[in-house]
């Protein structure tokens, strides 16, 4: 019993700490001033005529204290909203997307892309994928 437990306890710590992707370093090469974007690793299935909300994170370096603008592009046949965010240095890293597929969404997948830009230093970008499915 104990090793079932075990086994669930860690597929659980796998499943939450493994879902999400990280892009390059943005912001300064200096150690502790450096910035990540974290989005799904896993396809987001969403099927035709539906809405879905997604996060994507802004993981700061220990020392980096900036502003950063998130910019979110996918190609057309889907839309995303907000289009752009500020992500304040006081702010909470989550930005909520919502994902909306039409009703007469192509079935297939979707690239979304994600740039973060900061103040100063170097901006990243990262992507994931949406995918429409039938309803």
């Amino acid at each position: 019993m104990k090793k079932v437990i075990m086994i669930v306890v860690t597929l659980a710590l796998v499943t939450v700490f493994g879902c999400y992707s990280s892009s390059e370093k943005g912001g300064s090469v200096l150690k502790g001033e450096e910035f990540k974007i974290a989005v799904p690793t896993f396809d987001i299935d969403i099927k035709q005529g539906e809405v879905q909300s997604v996060t994507v994170s802004l993981e700061r370096g220990e020392s980096f204290k900036q502003d950063v603008k998130l910019m979110f592009k996918t190609a057309k046949g889907i839309s995303i909203e907000p289009t752009d965010v500020m992500v304040k240095a006081s702010d909470k890293p989550d930005v909520q997307l919502r994902i909306t597929v039409p009703k007469a969404a192509a079935l297939g997948v979707y690239r979304v892309s994600v740039t973060g830009t900061p103040k100063t230093g170097e901006p990243t970008s990262t992507e994931f994928n949406v995918k429409v499915i039938t309803p």
